[in-house]
Parts: C-alpha cells; sequence; structure tokens
C-alpha cells in the first residue's frame, strides 16, 4: 500500500461523524447542487466541517454517504472541483490541494480524489513580486547561486544545490541544464523565507503562501547549443530584472557577451554576479571585475561595483544603462547577503495595466483537472471562471476557452496578475492542442493572427550583409519560429538599423505593435521592434 493511498484509507476509515472535519461525497454537479438555495446549505456545510478540523476539512470525492468507492469520470471529478471550489469561496475558504487515485477495471477506470479545504480566501500574491532571469556561460554557477539564494544553504562545491532547479534526470547525470528551471523564495519582516526542500510542490507553495515579497526565478541554459532555449527564458518571460553570472575562476567568455547583449539589447535592468571567488585569489577576482567593467563600458553602460558604493547605491542606480556588479560565492555564502538585500529592495519594472494576455510556454495534463497552460502573465488579470482566447490555432483562429483554476508556483491562487508565472487548468480544449508561442486573451481584445509584421531591427552580428530571404528564429515572448526577412532597400549590414519585412514560414501566431524580438541564424544575431502588424 503506497503512502498515498494510506491518506485515502485513513480518511475512509475515520469516516464521516457529525463534528467531524471528513465529508463524502460522490459527486457535485453544477445544475443539481448550486441551484434553488442548495449552494447556501452546502456552502453551510462545508463551513462547519472546516470550523471542525481547526481551520482544515478534507473532502472525499467519488465514494458514496457509507465510505463505499464509487469512482467518477474525470469530466465528472473536474466538474465536481469546480463545484467544491464554488462553494468554500462562499464559506470563505479555499481548496488547498487535491490528489487522486484510479480506480475499478482498466474498460471502466474511474477517479477518487480528497480535496483538502482550508480556512481563508485563496492568496492574493504581492504586487511587488519580482521576477528574475539567470544568464551566463556553462559551468559558471548560475543554478548553484539560484539554489542557494532560494534555500538559504551553502554548496558542497560540486553544484549539490543546483539540483534543486534541474527538472531533468540526464540534466542531474550530466550537471547541464538542457531547459529553462523555475524557482521562488520570498521575505517578510524577519528577512528571507527560504525553500526547505524544493522538490517538494508544498514546500514552494509554502513560501508563496507566507511570504510578503516574492521573487521567482527563470534559470536559462548555458551551453551553447541551447542558446534558443536561453534567448526564450529572457525574451519570453516578464521579467524585471536580469541576473548575469561570470565565474572568478574563467572570466568572460564568448557566450557572457552573445547572454550581456540579449539582457541589453531588451533594455532589461541586469545584475552581474561574479561567481566561485572562494576559489581563486583576490588579485584574480580584481582582474576579472576589470574585465566585466570593460565589457559594459564597451556596450555603453556603466559599472557599479556594490562592495565598493553599497546597496542603497545600487538599488537607486540600477537601470538598462547601470549594472550593479556583486562578488558572490555559492560555497562560502559571501556575497548572498547582498543579492537578498538587492531582491528584497528592488521595485517591480514592469507595468500590470490592460486586458490578460499570457503567452504559454509550457503545457501538460493534470488528472481529474485537464489540460494547463504556464506562462508568464504579460498583461492585466485573470480569475478562476473567466473566458478567454486561445490560438491562434494553425488555421489562425481562436478558440473560446474557460478557466478552471490558477496555481502559482503550487499554490492555488484565486487571481492572477501581470509578471506572475502560473499554471491555468482550461476547460474547452485538449492539452495535445495546445502549443508554445499560443496566447490567451481577454475576448476583448480581438487579438490579430498575423503571418508577417513590419519591424526596426538592428543587426548585432553578421558575417556578411542580411538581404531578402534571410531565414532566421524569430524569438518573440514565447514564439519560436522561422521566419523570412525583407530587408528595406535589399540589405542590411552588421551594425546597421533599418526596416524590414518578416513573414513567418509556418503558421501564424499573435503579434503586437511594439513588440521587442532577437533572430538568430547560426552565428547571425539582431534585434527588432514590431512597428505594423498585417491581418492574414
Amino acid at each position: 500500500m503506497s503512502a498515498d493511498r494510506a491518506v485515502l484509507n485513513e480518511a475512509l476509515e475515520r469516516g464521516e461523524e457529525e463534528g467531524g472535519n471528513i465529508e463524502f461525497k460522490e459527486r457535485l454537479s453544477r445544475d443539481l447542487h448550486l441551484a434553488d438555495g442548495r449552494m447556501e446549505s452546502l456552502a453551510a456545510q462545508l463551513r462547519h466541517r472546516v470550523l471542525s478540523g481547526d481551520g482544515e476539512a478534507t473532502y472525499v470525492v467519488g465514494v458514496t454517504d457509507d465510505g463505499g468507492i464509487a469512482g467518477i469520470s474525470p469530466a465528472a471529478f473536474s466538474e465536481t472541483m469546480d463545484v467544491l471550489s464554488l462553494l468554500a469561496e462562499e464559506a470563505g475558504a479555499h481548496i488547498d490541494t487535491v490528489e487522486t487515485w484510479g480506480v475499478g477495471d482498466a474498460g471502466e477506470r474511474g477517479l477518487v480524489g480528497i480535496a483538502t479545504v482550508r480556512e481563508g480566501a485563496y492568496l492574493e500574491s504581492d504586487d511587488n513580486h519580482i521576477i528574475v532571469g539567470t544568464a551566463g556561460h556553462v559551468d559558471h554557477g548560475k543554478s548553484t547561486l539560484v539554489g542557494s539564494l532560494v534555500t538559504g544553504q551553502a554548496d558542497d562545491g560540486n553544484g549539490g544545490t543546483r539540483g534543486f532547479l534541474d527538472v531533468q534526470p540526464h540534466e542531474v547525470e550530466r550537471g547541464l541544464s538542457a531547459d529553462l528551471s523555475y524557482a521562488v523564495y520570498g521575505f517578510d519582516e524577519d528577512g528571507p523565507v527560504h525553500m526547505d526542500n524544493p522538490h517538494r510542490r508544498t514546500d514552494r507553495a509554502r513560501v508563496v503562501e507566507t511570504a510578503d515579497r516574492l521573487v521567482s526565478f527563470v534559470d536559462t541554459v548555458g551551453h551553447e547549443p541551447w542558446l534558443r532555449t536561453t534567448i526564450r527564458g529572457l525574451v519570453g518571460q516578464k521579467l524585471d530584472y536580469g541576473l548575469l553570472v561570470v565565474a572568478a575562476d574563467d572570466g568572460p567568455t564568448r557566450t557572457t557577451r552573445e547572454h550581456l547583449g540579449i539582457l541589453l539589447a531588451t533594455e532589461l535592468p541586469t545584475v552581474v554576479a561574479l561567481t566561485k571567488v572562494d576559489a581563486v585569489s583576490e588579485e584574480r577576482i580584481s582582474e576579472v571585475e576589470r574585465e566585466v567593467e570593460r565589457l559594459l563600458r564597451d556596450v555603453g553602460k556603466t559599472p557599479l561595483l556594490v562592495e565598493r558604493h553599497g546597496v542603497d547605491a545600487a538599488v537607486e542606480e540600477i537601470s538598462s544603462s547601470v549594472v550593479p556588479i556583486v562578488q558572490t560565492s555559492a560555497v562560502t555564502m559571501q556575497g548572498l547577503d547582498t543579492l537578498d538585500q538587492l531582491f528584497e529592495r528592488l521595485p517591480k519594472t514592469s507595468a500590470e495595466g490592460g486586458q490578460f494576455r499570457m503567452y504559454i510556454d509550457r503545457t501538460y495534463s493534470v488528472t481529474g483537472v485537464g489540460a494547463v497552460a504556464s506562462g508568464t502573465v504579460t498583461a492585466g488579470s485573470v480569475e478562476a471562471g473567466d473566458t478567454l482566447l486561445l490560438g491562434p490555432m494553425a488555421d489562425g483562429q481562436f478558440r473560446e476557452v474557460e478557466v478552471r483554476s490558477i496555481e502559482m508556483h503550487y499554490h492555488r491562487v484565486d487571481r492572477a496578475k501581470a509578471g506572475r508565472i502560473v499554471g491555468i487548468a482550461l476547460k474547452g480544449v485538449k492539452e495535445h492542442e495546445i502549443d508554445r508561442g499560443m496566447v490567451l486573451v481577454d475576448p476583448e481584445m480581438e487579438p490579430i493572427a498575423a503571418k508577417s509584421f513590419e519591424a526596426d531591427v538592428m543587426v548585432l552580428n553578421h558575417p556578411t550583409r542580411i538581404g531578402a530571404g534571410y531565414e532566421p528564429v524569430i524569438h518573440l515572448e514565447t514564439v519560436s519560429e522561422a521566419a523570412v526577412f525583407y530587408p528595406e532597400g535589399g540589405q542590411l549590414l552588421p551594425g546597421d538599423t533599418g526596416h524590414a519585412r518578416v513573414e513567418f514560414k509556418f503558421r501564424p501566431y499573435c503579434v503586437e505593435e511594439g513588440q521587442r524580438f532577437v533572430f538568430r541564424e547560426g552565428q547571425s544575431k539582431g534585434v527588432g521592434t514590431v512597428t505594423k502588424v498585417y491581418r492574414d
């Protein structure tokens, strides 16, 4: 018997009691249980169960009144969770966690589940929640530094805290990140709120629930073959700040310069962390520090040494033109308190107004819930129950979907604002129908499915010239798609700024005027801003 199944059996053995906090429900339906005054009585019942359990109730779903295993279909289970969520809201509570088990024969499989209902409304996320994107060369210690920041634990010298972020078995085995990873920590009146065990969903949820201020990290990839994934992380998320790492035992590399170029081309305020300072001499630290200063000045930026000028100056001066530099070691924890002070005090930079929009970065399917789309909310806000448009599909159409529920770092929330990294469970679509680069938007936005647009572009690097028919990959929000360029005047040379018409090769995407993008093909790279969108 698994530990999870033991939880179910324990609840069944305890059973329903008049003064207890356990309630059995075979299923709940909108038509039956939310009509003719039943909602009020069921909400009162839920409130009684929550109070009986000192703020926590257990709802066992898919069982009969006497605790017999019945099992219900995934669709019925999902509807039951929707209704239970509304009842909880009516009672001043919220669904905190849901666990499910499959029951029955292979031909007639059903679900039984346990929903933990807690007192209090869903978390209303902090308006000062900031999102930080990491960048830097492979083995320069990005993931290790972030792992030590979010746990407050020193690294073992072999990248042990990196394991808190890497998400694929082959990444842990090789010590290389191959996809974006996410982490979170926060602050309250007593200082940092760390994760004890980042591998536990509930631990991330605890940080989100208890911290007064949150800092989310989008940890990107340092290895050259996955540069497009790094660009996706830096361009496709609604970041507030960049964190560029440079190892003191190696110094700036070509990858360092490329990542810095992407950060600065998107005008993202950036902090440089010199990592591994425990592994080299003071002379070497000063030498690498000077190299970083020269690198920044070469691209028109002003370096600010935090050790010399202090945290107050860094908080006040950081911008798209002033870049603070901090000496750090994940092994000795040197400089991590300085980063803590910075992240606790740095203001949010991304605006939160407008109608809801979220470009999809990942998709997955949850038993009993269905399709989930995750990404960073880039504008407006969304609530459970809202109707949104999803698309464009391959034919250029947008589909109407309903928001079932919203999670932020595994903590269920009732509302998500711009700048939040969230997973949104959707009704009205299958997971395999959703692709990265699609968008979820407020229907009132009347989104455009565009196959082509015009843009002002700057060529950062190219071996010869860019002419008509040039085919790079465009990175715009979470879109990574092959496109064809038609420069005004017929060509663009390295360092040139000009105008071009851009056409996606294979399918349309939602594009808006003013959006910035990165394009690359081999060693050729550039940036652009959308100036006009064609409705195709």
